[in-house]
This record gives C-alpha cells, structure tokens and sequence, in this order.
C-alpha cells in the first residue's frame, strides 16, 4: 500500500474522532479506532501532502444550509411536503434542532487535517532539495484551515460590523489538534483576524497557481482575502486582493465557445476556475436541483440574448431547474472560487471607491462574454448609485447557486439595502427581515449540549 492511500485509511478515523471530541464526546468505539498520527506513516512529506490532496474531506465538503436558507430557489408546495422536518426548517428559517452529521461537522474536519499538517511538518526540516513540497503543504494546511474558518463565519456568525464584531459571537478557533483543549466561541473580530492573518502567510508559501485547482495558490489565497474583505465591507482591500488574484489569472470562458444546450455545459476544471471547492455531502439538500426551482423573479431578469438564461437553467414541469455548476456535476454543485466572481468584486469595489469607469470595464468584459457575439452592447453609467446597482444585479446573475447569495444578502442588509427573502407555502408567508438573529444559522444541538457553548439566538 503507498502512503497516500495508507493516509486516506488514516483519515476517517482521525475525522470522525475529532469530530466527536471536539465537543467532549468520549465513544469507545471511535477511540479505538484513533491511530496514532505521529506513530503512522503520515510522518513525511508525500503523506502530509496526501492528506490535504484527499479532495473528499478537502474540498467536497461545502456547507449547503446557506444555499438551502438563501432567496436564489423555491420549493414547489408538493416538494415542500415531502421533504423532511429539518429541511422544512431550514426552508422557512425555524431551524432550531438538529445533530450529526451537518455542514459545522464537515467543515471541521478540514480544520483538524490542517492543523494535523501544521504540527507535523514542523517536525520535518525545511531543505534545499525539499522547500518546494515544504513550502506547498505549509501553504495549503493554512490555506484550507482559512477557507474553512471563513465559510463557517459566513453560515453561523452574524455579518462583519466593526461596530459589534468585538461582542457578536464567531465560530470555535481550534488552532491545535489536541482535543483536550476546551472548545470556546471566538467572537466575530477574533474570527475575522485568524482568517486573514492565515490567509496572508498561506500566500508567502504557495505557488502562483498550482498544477489542478483542487489544491491552493496563491491566486486561490488572494481571492480568498477578496471574499474576506468584500465581506467585512473593506472595500479597499477587498479591490487589492481581487486584482491580484486577476493578475494571476485572468482568463473568462466565452460562453458563445460553451455548449449551452448540454444537460451539464461547464467542464470541471474550466478555464475560469481558481479553486475548487463543491458540495459533496447532502445533509439537508432544499436547494438541490432535484428539489429546488429557480426564483421566478430572478429568471426574468436575463434577456433573451444572455446566453446564461441557457447555459445556467432548463425548463421542467414545476418552474426552472439549475444546471450551471462549474462543478459538471448537478450533486456537486460548484462553490469554488472562479475568475467571473473576482470580476465583480472587483467591479464592485472599484465603483465604491470612486473609480466607476474601471468598474465598468470590469462588468463589460464578464458580460461580453456571456451574450451572443455581436448582441451585447457596453454599459455606460458615470452615475456611482447606478453602477453599483447594476453590479450588484449582475453578481446575482452571474454567481447563482454558489453559496455565495446568503453572505451576500447579510453584508448587504447591513447597508440598508433591504433585501428580504420571502416563502409562500399553502397560501402562508414567511420572511426573513433585514439583520434578523436568525441570519447566523443555529449551530447544531449536540455540539451546544455537549460543549456547553452559546447557541445563536434566534
């Protein structure tokens, strides 16, 4: 057996383990079956670097409750029906109890494998003839330990505000894999600052781009600082860290070369795609395919000669179904990090510190390559409102059913924007008002039963 698969065996376990006593579970079962890390074969490079190449736990372990609590999709009423009490709750925002296995589970197995990494490698002396593979495992433990960190604060932490960030609840930081340290809730600045100071070293020891987006570059790190800051409402940073992802890798799938038609028209790894990331676990799953239909009211706004309205859906019986992940798989759906987001962070940014032209530019270019050839015609706007707004729609378009809608809906509520997600169920309305406590998902019950840690209010 070679060590990457002897570390594959290894790390279910491990997982599992952690997963457990992370919040103070004590099963035999999964005791026993604890291996040793630093007695195992996963004691040099190749294995190390093997745990963080295991795309299973890495990268196909996006959360779907924000995609499932977002405004992108609806439930027809006879699916409504059949689907289960916690998917219900989730649907209509009454989520209030639920256990193992859940998206706070799966992301923090990726933060135990990183820290695992960031422990070990110490052990392994850095060298002339091995930096290049020190320098990338180092890189990508940290790496992945942000981007897990960061999509954790997207789903169960309030939105960024510098004025309540110091007292608003954040995730849990375990920056060791020892489980005998105590599990506590950061607060939403303390979250926000392992994020970016991770992020920030990851990018010193990461390639430019690494040879299949499965694994972290730099380019990958710097779009993940532009999520960090657009989040947060930094806009300057924000802008930086967007353009130097772009300087990196700039390159937009012209969709007239795409096969719009086809069931699944995106390769995986595109053109476009800077790191991969899907949803490969459904817990829940409101917003899967299957289930979900496009928002009537977000269908009409692509025009006729817009070839997304093609390439992103497809008529059924009971309204429009989503076929436009990157992820060429419609139970994977793509949630990675692609040149067509850092576009229009970068356009957004750029009219919100005043330069309007560039972030037209920006919109233009993403756009022309998405009508029909010779049907698209440049958007002028000099008016900042204007062009914001525009942007801001075109995100909407251009990032659906990415998971990224929910974080979006949060900051941007916290600029008055008054975005407020609606359900019609049998005649029944629920809505979800702008800054509303249950914009910070529940954390699940075990974890707050066992560890002793404050649930969010809601």
């Amino acid at each position: 057996m070679n060590s990457k698969n002897k570390i594959f065996k290894l790390l279910p376990a491990g997982g599992l383990l952690f997963l457990l006593l992370v919040f103070f579970v004590s099963c035999k079962k999964y005791l026993d079956a604890r291996q040793n890390f630093s007695q195992s074969s996963a004691s040099s490079l190749s294995d190390l670097q093997a745990m963080m190449d295991d795309a299973q736990y890495m990268n196909y372990r996006s959360p779907e409750m924000p995609e499932d609590a977002a405004d992108d999709y609806f439930l027809p009423a006879s699916t409504y029906q059949s689907r289960d009490v916690t998917t219900q709750k989730i649907y209509t925002w009454s989520l209030d109890n639920y256990s193992f296995p859940n998206d706070w589970a799966n992301l923090y197995i990726q933060v135990y494998n990183a820290n695992l990494c960031l422990e070990n490698i110490q052990k392994i002396e850095r060298s002339a003839v091995n930096s290049n593979e020190w320098d990338n495992v180092k890189g990508a433990a940290l790496f992945f330990r942000a981007y897990s960190y960061l999509t954790l604060s997207w789903t169960f932490s309030k939105a960024y505000d510098k004025n309540s960030s110091e007292k608003d609840y954040g995730i849990v930081l375990r920056n060791s894999s020892d489980f005998n340290i105590p599990s506590r809730r950061s607060t939403v600045e303390e979250s926000y600052r392992q994020i970016i100071q991770d992020l920030k070293e990851a990018v010193y020891y990461l390639p430019a781009l690494s040879e299949v987006p499965l694994r972290p570059s730099k380019a990958a790190a710097y779009a993940t600082l532009a999520r960090t800051y657009l989040s947060m409402r930094i806009y300057d940073s924000a802008y930086r860290y967007a353009d130097s992802a772009l300087q990196i890798q700039p390159r937009l799938l012209d969709y007239n070369t795409v096969n719009i038609s086809s069931p699944l028209p995106f390769t995986r790894f595109n053109e476009e795609v800077i790191f991969f990331t899907a949803i490969g676990v459904h817990e829940v799953a409101a917003a899967h395919p299957k289930y979900g239909r496009i928002d009537t009211v977000l269908y009409s706004c692509y025009s006729d000669n817009d070839l997304r309205k093609t390439a992103f859906f497809r008529p059924v019986r009971d309204g429009f179904q989503f076929k436009g992940m990157y992820s060429n798989n419609a139970n994977s759906p793509f949630t990675g990090i692609a040149t067509d987001e850092m576009y229009l962070t970068r356009a957004e940014c750029a009219v919100r510190i005043g330069q309007i032209d560039e972030g037209m530019k920006d919109l233009n270019l993403l756009l022309e390559n998405r009508f029909k050839t010779g049907a698209y015609l440049p958007i002028v706007i000099t008016d900042s409102a204007a062009a914001l707004d525009t942007i801001l729609l075109e995100r909407r378009k251009e990032l659906v059913m990415r998971t990224l809608r929910w974080i979006d809906i949060k900051r941007l509520n916290k600029e008055d924007r008054n975005i407020v997600p609606v359900r019609i169920i049998d005649g029944e309305k629920f809505s979800l008002p702008p800054n509303d406590n249950r914009y910070a998902l529940p954390l699940p019950s075990d974890v707050v039963n066992i560890s002793g840690m404050p649930q969010n209010p809601f």
